[in-house]
């Protein structure tokens, strides 16, 4: 079976992926963090062609991830700003960079390093419970049906 999109599916990292899930649409999501706006910035710095951009940057404008605002009207040219929706991204952004840095890591040490801007530290983020504010590992959570569960899922977990 060929699947051409994940739009439907009944879980909540396909529907995810299938607007974010493009290798490029990560990168451009990392450069639009960094405050890159401008099409030939992104272009510049990541080196991909035209229509691949144009097709990434219409999809994340489309799906509410980044808005189109423009800076010039003769000719038109627009910036790309990140949403509140494209904001929340950054725990994923966040998540990819320590991954790589732990387990595909480069001689020199990490490319980026997050600066916490409130005690100027160096920082990793981390999940933590908006509850207890613990961290949130593999080792002390586990995920069970929830209301918008398919009823084979439902099925499985009993």
């Amino acid at each position: 079976m060929k699947v051409t999109s994940l739009a439907d599916w009944n879980c909540s990292i396909a529907r995810t992926l299938e607007v974010v899930g493009e290798w490029w649409t990560l990168l451009i999501l990392r450069d639009a963090f960094r405050g890159t706006r401008r099409f030939d910035d992104f272009q510049a710095s990541l080196g991909l062609a035209r229509s691949v951009l144009t097709a990434r940057l219409n999809k994340l404008t489309e799906h509410g991830v980044l808005e189109r605002r423009a800076y010039s009207e003769h000719p038109p040219r627009y910036e790309y700003h990140l949403t509140e929706k494209g904001r929340d991204l950054f725990g994923v952004i966040a998540a990819l960079i320590r991954w790589g840095d732990q387990w595909a890591p480069i001689p020199a040490g990490p490319p980026v390093v997050f600066v916490h801007d409130t005690c100027g530290n160096i920082t990793t983020p981390v999940l933590t419970c908006p509850h207890c504010h613990g961290e949130v590992t593999p080792a002390n959570t586990h995920s069970q049906p929830g209301p918008g569960s398919s009823p084979a899922l439902a099925e499985q977990s009993r």
